[in-house]
């Protein structure tokens, strides 16, 4: 699990009448539980919002490494141009049923190969069986090597739900 410098505040989250919520926090999940799901996956979903409103998606190989989502790829990208403007995001975990949900903000950043970027390229291990091998030294150039980082502002979660849905608020 990845260490997270404090958990975020929990509650539930609210949704329309009927959808069978319960009313207290008896079941709700753990920041560590929903980490548990975000640090081994392997796709990640982003959307980001183009500049005329419309909604971009796009699927991204990233980590999640100290409470927050790094992810690399070119600055042309659609999603990157989106978020030059807009950097307000949603990444979403690929499975439905047992769902998560983190709405934060992304911007570009950069890291040094004796310290964040050796972590990075420790956790990328998980994509060696795909090819993937960026090095410590992959993120540590003048743009960064195209590194972004998600910070989250808000996460929901449920694997069972509706009986374990809970929203996560993080503090500013």
């Amino acid at each position: 699990m990845a260490e997270s410098s404090t958990a975020p505040f929990a509650d539930r989250p609210v949704f329309p009448a009927g959808y069978g919520l319960p009313t207290t926090t008896e079941g709700m999940l753990s920041w560590p539980d929903v980490e548990n799901r975000l640090v081994p996956a392997i796709a990640y979903w982003l959307a980001t919002v183009r500049s005329d409103g419309r909604p971009h998606v796009v699927p991204r190989w990233g980590v999640w490494l100290d409470g927050r989502f790094w992810y690399d790829g070119s600055p042309q990208t659609v999603h990157a141009r989106n978020l030059a403007v807009n950097p307000a995001c949603s990444l979403n975990l690929e499975n439905g049923t047992e769902a998560v949900i983190v709405e934060g903000e992304s911007h570009p950043t950069r890291a040094d190969p004796d310290g964040l970027g050796g972590r990075l390229a420790q956790a990328y291990s998980k994509y060696h069986q795909l090819g993937y091998r960026p090095g410590p030294d992959s993120w540590s150039d003048q743009n960064g090597g195209g590194l972004r980082v998600l910070t989250p502002k808000r996460a929901l979660a449920w694997f069972s739900f509706p009986s374990d849905a809970t929203r996560f608020t993080f503090a500013e």
